[in-house]
C-alpha cells in the first residue's frame, strides 16, 4: 500500500517566544515492511534545521531560532509504501537491547489496579504471546477511546483509573502491564491511514517483544496488530520519548498548536 502523508502544524506565541529550540520526530525510517519513497520537513521561517539520530534509533531534526518569533509552521509530507506484516517489526534500528524496555517510565508504570489488572487479562497461560494478545483485548475492552484534545494525559495509573483516553494512554495502560509482566514493551508514534476513528494528528500504539517473533505491534484501541495502514515513525520508553515536538524557549507564553492532517492511499483519499 502506497500512503501519501501531508502533516502541517501550527505553533501561535503570545506574547511571542524567543530563543526557540524545537526537537522533532517527523521522519520515519525504513525496515522490512516499511520503505520510505520521499520525505520532506520544513519550517517556514528561517532557522538552523540539523538532522541527527537519538539513542532510540529515531530519526531527530533540531531547530533553532534565536529572535522573537510569533508564529511558524512544521510542515512533514511524503510517500511511504507499506506491507502488511501481521504487526512483526522486523529490519528496523535497534540500538538498544530489548531488556532495556522492561524499565519502568514516568507516563507508564503499574501501580497496583493495573498489575491486578494484568493479571486478571492474561490468566492462566504462560505463552507470551498470547498474555500479549489477551492484553491487548483486555485494554481494548476497559477503556473508552477519546480523542487527543480530550484526554488528560496523565499516564497510565490516571488513564486506567478514568478508563479513558487517547491512543497514547491505551498504549501506556498496554506498556505498563506488559513491563509488570516482564515483558518488554515501548511506545510507537505513526499515522494512520483510517476514518474510523480519525486520528488527531499523530497516531500512537505499542510494541512488545515476543519470543521467536522479536517486536510485535499492538494498537489497543482498534485491537488488532498493526497492518499496512500504519505507518512507524518513531518509538519512546513511554509518549514523552517518542514525542514529535519538543519546544524550548525562553519569554512567552506556551504555544498555541493546530495540526492539519491529511494521508490518502494510492486509491483515494482517506482522513482529512
Amino acid at each position: 500500500m502506497r500512503i501519501l502523508i501531508s502533516h502541517h502544524t501550527t505553533f501561535a506565541f503570545s506574547p511571542p517566544a524567543r530563543a526557540l529550540v524545537q526537537n522533532l520526530r517527523l521522519t520515519p525510517r525504513s525496515f522490512d515492511s516499511q520503505y520510505v519513497l520521499r520525505w520532506r520537513l520544513s519550517v517556514d521561517v528561517d532557522g538552523a534545521l540539523r538532522r541527527c539520530e537519538d539513542s532510540l534509533g529515531n530519526i531527530v531534526h533540531a531547530f533553532t531560532h534565536p529572535s522573537h518569533i510569533e508564529r511558524f509552521v512544521v510542515s512533514a509530507v511524503g510517500e511511504v509504501e507499506t506491507g502488511d506484516a501481521v504487526g512483526v517489526v522486523r529490519g528496523a534500528v535497534e540500538p538498544l537491547p530489548g531488556a532495556m524496555f522492561l524499565r519502568a517510565s514516568p507516563f507508564a508504570q503499574a501501580n497496583g489496579a493495573l498489575r491486578e489488572f494484568a493479571a486478571d487479562a492474561v490468566g492462566s497461560t504462560t505463552d507470551r504471546l498470547e498474555q500479549l494478545h489477551r492484553l491487548m483485548a483486555a485494554v481494548h475492552e476497559a477503556m473508552a477511546y477519546e480523542t487527543s484534545a480530550q484526554a488528560t494525559h496523565g499516564g497510565a495509573a490516571e488513564a486506567f483509573a478514568m478508563q479513558r483516553g487517547d491512543a497514547g494512554e491505551f498504549a501506556h495502560v498496554f506498556i505498563a502491564c506488559a513491563r509488570w509482566l516482564e515483558i518488554p514493551a515501548r511506545f510507537v508514534s505513526g499515522y494512520l491511514a483510517s476514518d474510523s476513528p480519525p486520528p488527531q494528528g499523530l497516531f500512537a500504539w505499542a510494541e512488545a517483544e515476543a519470543p521467536g517473533l522479536g517486536w510485535v505491534a499492538f494498537d489497543a484501541v482498534h485491537k488488532i496488530c498493526p497492518d499496512a495502514r500504519y505507518v512507524r515513525v518513531a518509538i519512546g520508553f513511554d509518549g514523552l520519548g517518542a514525542a514529535p515536538f519538543r519546544t524550548a524557549h525562553s519569554a512567552g507564553a506556551d504555544a498555541q498548536v493546530d495540526a492539519e492532517v491529511r494521508i490518502e492511499q494510492a486509491s483515494g483519499q482517506v482522513q482529512n
